[in-house]
């Protein structure tokens, strides 16, 4: 129970006395004379003045009484019982009980109370406790104190209790460890963001909670709010920051600028500043500043309700806001660093890859180790002068900036060597010169590179290629009747860059339909498992493929060795189409409206291509969803590209202020934004998401339904 239990011997009743009226019962329970205590007047005056303290006070107490313990209880007793209350007064405290009776830290405390007659201290004990909302026992903390009760002639007749419920203390205590925990797991603002708003949410029970940040323009929040449907798919996505000028009068912003915590007990705080129904409803807040070396923010708690902010509750908040503050500080500091490792390695990149007329072409870099470090993997594709397609890939050692600034090197040098002289060999050698040469300046030998080269003739669809020590490429080739092959080019692996060795050029056909992947040694090698093992799960994921289309074949191939891997990833892909594309683009401004302006013009250029219906109301969908995702978590304008093939059609939309990837997550149908990727996965053929030097690109593909003779939509304009 959450008071006292146990049975000791009724003490007779003593002589009536001339006492006060004693207090009523509280509400709903029997009467007095319905009770082992039987009529006030008949009471011994000790029991009087006992029984009216009890009832006087707003402090939880219990009175155990005689010989079957009758309990006697105040109003505040009654709200700790829940439904157990009113049947529960006058009753023995072994009915009343009966599911902790034997519980330790019951009945054994009170039996050794009234046999001793010392008082106890109970600290912090669980108990099973019927809540009166739900009807259902739970387990409760309880902090309890026992002293023995006697009459007039100092016998004892019973035992008083006072209880006090300590479990939301305890909750809360307890969910600073669970912040702490979680908080060490975060690296970006956004996963700091996410986990203190969950948690605030939670260990406050609160109406609404905000989390701010200044980024050098002004202020960005994020909020939640009771009730949000939020599944899986939407705690993964980046959270929906709104921005806020430097000067607003909201109370996050002022407490994040002064520094200075603000508490409002009852009133609207936020009604000059709200944004919608649940910022005017809310009547009491607590605002608390976050403050280190790099970052000023606030964190905000409200509720619909006054609420009165306790000593206790407001050094709980001053603590949370504390462990949040040194999360961002670490999440700040590795955003800057992340995001500088990241820019030097993509800047070193083509931000645009060759365009000719049949030949499609797509690359895909991820970073290894913690993406915290610039590499060396490379890639690269470009018009030669006589009107070849020269395609390059290659893995300097290392992933620091020593790496990316030899790997950026040897890419200048290798495009200037292939303009004077495309011939792979030729190249090679040239670049080995170089690469000896860097080592000789550095007084090292370690500098290590592979580079895997090739030389497209688009009119003889023939394919040149030499290689300095790196895996060789995958031809994927379909037939006609048969299944699709993907096999490996038999090109000599030559030696890597910088050991002057020799590499030899071997010339393959690249027909119409066919697609060539080059790739870095991390998309095949994992720990504990052998090369040749991850070169046949990347063939048979290539020759599995939907589609010859590069960018998909470039998902796939990332994600065709299962496990995770500490090296860069890079992967090119060419395919040589059957005919030549149509492309459109739209530049889409960051407003409410841009979605259905997406919508009309994807369906007007369909339509115009003469697209089947089936496909159209799929990609209208799909590239409406994608627009509002960008638009939503990236805030900054996007493009959409629309490029049309005999078999398939491939959107895209790019932003510039989203960070990584997007994760393929499990959706439900309530998911209030997860649910346009689930949408996707379901209609498209394949998906995915391309970082970029500035932002990310999330595509699909749908693949055209044959009509067993040549669409109009194949027809080049």
């Amino acid at each position: 129970m959450p008071g006292a239990v146990g049975r000791i011997p009724a003490a007779p009743p003593a002589p009536p006395a001339a006492v006060a009226a004693v207090v009523g019962p509280p509400a709903g329970a029997r009467a007095w004379h319905d009770t082992p205590l039987g009529p006030p007047e008949q009471w011994d005056p000790a029991l009087h003045a006992v029984v009216d303290l009890l009832l006087s006070s707003p402090v939880p107490m219990a009175l155990g009484y005689g010989t079957e313990l009758a309990l006697i209880y105040n109003d505040g007793y009654a709200e700790l019982i829940g439904t157990k209350h009113p049947t529960a007064f006058g009753r023995p405290l072994a009915e009343v009980f009966a599911e902790g009776w034997h519980e330790p830290g019951m009945g054994d405390v009170i039996e050794r109370v009234l046999r001793t007659g010392q008082p106890q201290l109970q600290k912090e004990v669980l108990l099973p406790l019927v809540r009166a909302e739900s009807g259902l026992v739970e387990q409760a903390v309880f902090t309890r104190g026992y002293s023995a009760v006697r009459d007039s002639h100092g016998q004892v007749i019973g035992m008083l209790t006072v209880t006090a419920e300590t479990t939301q203390v305890t909750r809360r205590l307890q969910s600073l460890s669970e912040l702490t925990s979680a908080l060490s797991g975060t690296l970006t603002l956004d996963d700091v963001a996410r986990v203190t708003l969950r948690n605030a949410a939670a260990s406050f029970d609160a109406d609404q909670v905000a989390f701010g940040v200044d980024d050098g323009a002004g202020w960005r929040v994020v909020r939640r709010v009771r009730g949000e449907l939020l599944d899986e798919a939407d705690e993964r996505l980046p959270p929906l920051w709104r921005r806020f000028p430097a000067d607003s009068p909201a109370p996050l912003i002022v407490t994040a600028g002064s520094g200075t915590p603000a508490y409002h007990a009852d009133g609207q705080p936020l009604l000059d500043t709200a944004l919608d129904r649940h910022d005017q409803k809310i009547r009491a807040l607590a605002a608390l500043p976050i403050r280190t070396p790099s970052t000023r923010g606030a964190l905000t708690v409200g509720y619909q309700r006054p609420h009165d902010w306790s000593p206790a509750e407001r050094a709980l908040l001053a603590a949370s806001t504390e462990l949040v503050a040194q999360a961002a500080e670490r999440a700040r500091r590795f955003e800057t660093q992340h995001g500088m490792s990241q820019l030097l390695q993509r800047s070193m990149l083509p931000e645009h890859l060759a365009d000719l007329p049949r030949m499609r072409i797509a690359a895909r870099y991820e970073p290894g180790v913690d993406g915290n470090a610039a590499g060396g993997d490379f890639y690269d594709s470009f018009t030669l002068p006589g009107g070849q397609l020269a395609v390059v890939l290659g893995d300097v050692a290392g992933h620091d900036v020593q790496a990316a600034a030899l790997m950026g090197q040897v890419r200048a040098a290798l495009r200037a060597l292939a303009l004077t002289d495309p011939d792979p060999a030729v190249v090679l050698h040239g670049l080995d010169r170089l690469v000896q040469s860097l080592g000789a300046e550095a007084h090292s030998d370690e500098l290590f590179v592979t580079v895997v080269y090739g030389v497209v003739e688009p009119e003889t669809g023939q394919l040149t290629v030499a290689s300095a020590g790196h895996p060789a490429p995958v031809l994927r080739r379909p037939t006609a009747d048969g299944p699709v092959s993907a096999r490996f080019v038999e090109v000599p692996p030559g030696v890597p860059l910088g050991l002057d060795g020799v590499r030899v050029a071997v010339t393959v056909d690249f027909r119409p339909g066919d697609t060539l992947l080059l790739y870095s040694d991390g998309v095949v090698e994992r720990r504990r498992q052998g090369l040749s093992a991850g070169l046949a799960a990347l063939a048979e994921a290539v020759a599995g493929a939907p589609s010859g289309d590069p960018r998909a074949l470039c998902a796939v191939a990332t994600g065709a060795v299962p496990g995770a891997t500490e090296d860069d990833v890079a992967v090119l892909a060419v395919e040589h189409a059957t005919a030549p594309s149509r492309s459109a683009g739209l530049e889409v401004p960051a407003e409410p409206t841009a979605p259905g302006r997406v919508r009309h013009w994807l369906t007007a250029q369909l339509n115009a291509w003469q697209v089947p219906e089936a496909v159209i109301g799929s990609a209208v969908l799909c590239t409406s969803e994608l627009t509002t995702n960008a638009l939503l978590h990236a805030g900054t304008a996007a493009r959409v590209e629309i490029d049309l093939s005999p078999e398939r059609l491939l959107v895209s939309v790019a932003d510039s202020g989203t960070r990584g990837t997007v994760t393929r997550t499990r959706t439900e149908a309530l998911s209030s934004r997860g649910r346009g990727l689930g949408l996707i996965e379901q209609l498209s053929d394949a998906w995915g998401t391309d970082p970029t030097v500035r932002g990310s690109t999330v595509w699909f593909e749908m693949l055209i339904p044959s009509t067993g003779a040549e669409s109009n939509a194949t027809r080049p304009d």
